[in-house]
């Protein structure tokens, strides 16, 4: 299927985001393939963020804000229902590729015009995305530029789903303590979809990841929990503790995540996923363990 026959659309929950909700709505209003709809879904803002979004959605035709009650907290739960309502709005909308956006993302304007040729491209490709960049300065320093990245992993600031993969998969699941985004890659490539990350472009993340209500350090601890609670296998976590030992913060960030990890299983932490998930899962990273051993054998 040619790119330019595929029409894509958009939802972005946004809760409280009056500081960093302009650049992206600018980014899409400037790309070269411009969304046939985006809902942006105001998860109970109390801020300035739907005025924002107002005057935009003024301007555009192919944008509209839908405004959720206001609640109290913060969680991922909130955020999947957020995106389920705006999914929702988009039933009477003829559209080939759903994507996720979060309201802290900015990209160049031929972003969307690039992953739609990449599915074009490719009918068994069901998620798509890009790595994401902290320090604008560095677009060499992304998310997937160690020797470790898994590039069929889809980070979930920027995730982009055939149509009929998202209704597959079930979409998000309301998961209170995070990993919605992971469930969906996952469950896809379990269910035979291809799933992978184009390093050829970047976005822009201008909120350091997982730190919207807590520290780094903090924010390290939850992902150890979170990748217990979506069963990371025991050996692929030391080594991944280990590695990250060398990233900002140095030492502290792969020791915090470590301890999150050990906690979360000595605590016995409820997993939110099903075995079968989970199994999928660690056979996936054995099996890239394997690989990187037998790599670094014959280097040797």
């Amino acid at each position: 299927m040619a790119s330019n026959t595929l029409a894509y659309a958009l939802v972005t929950p946004a809760r409280n985001e009056e500081a960093l909700i302009e650049g992206t709505i600018l980014s899409v209003v400037a790309q070269t393939v411009k969304p046939v709809r985006w809902i942006v879904v105001s998860d109970g803002s109390t801020d300035r963020t739907d005025s924002i979004v107002r005057k935009y959605v003024a301007q555009h035709t192919w944008m509209e804000l839908l405004r959720m009650p206001e609640r109290s907290g913060r969680d991922f739960a909130a955020k999947a229902n957020a995106f389920r309502a705006g999914y929702a709005q988009l039933s009477d909308v003829s559209f080939d590729i759903i994507g996720n956006l979060d309201a802290d993302i900015t990209f160049n304007p031929n972003y969307y015009e690039f992953l739609m040729a990449k599915f074009g491209a490719n009918e068994h490709l069901g998620v798509a995305g890009t790595p994401f960049v902290e320090d604008a300065s560095r677009p060499d320093r992304h998310s997937y530029a160690g020797r470790f990245a898994n590039l069929e992993h889809v980070s979930g600031g920027c995730q982009m789903f055939r149509r009929t993969c998202f209704e597959t998969v079930g979409g998000y699941s309301p998961i209170k303590g995070g990993g919605i985004d992971w469930v969906a890659v996952t469950t896809a490539r379990m269910k035979g979809w291809q799933t992978q990350t184009f390093t050829e472009k970047v976005c822009f993340h201008h909120r350091m990841m997982g730190t919207a209500s807590r520290g780094p350090i903090r924010a390290r601890f939850r992902h150890g929990q979170e990748d217990y609670y979506v069963g990371h296998h025991p050996l692929w976590e030391l080594l991944r503790g280990v590695f990250q030992m060398k990233e900002s913060p140095m030492l502290l960030g792969g020791v915090s995540l470590l301890v999150g990890y050990l906690w979360a299983w000595t605590t016995r932490v409820n997993r939110p996923v099903s075995q079968e998930i989970v199994a999928f899962h660690r056979r996936e990273q054995l099996a890239r363990l394997r690989h990187l051993a037998h790599r670094r054998r014959a280097r040797a």
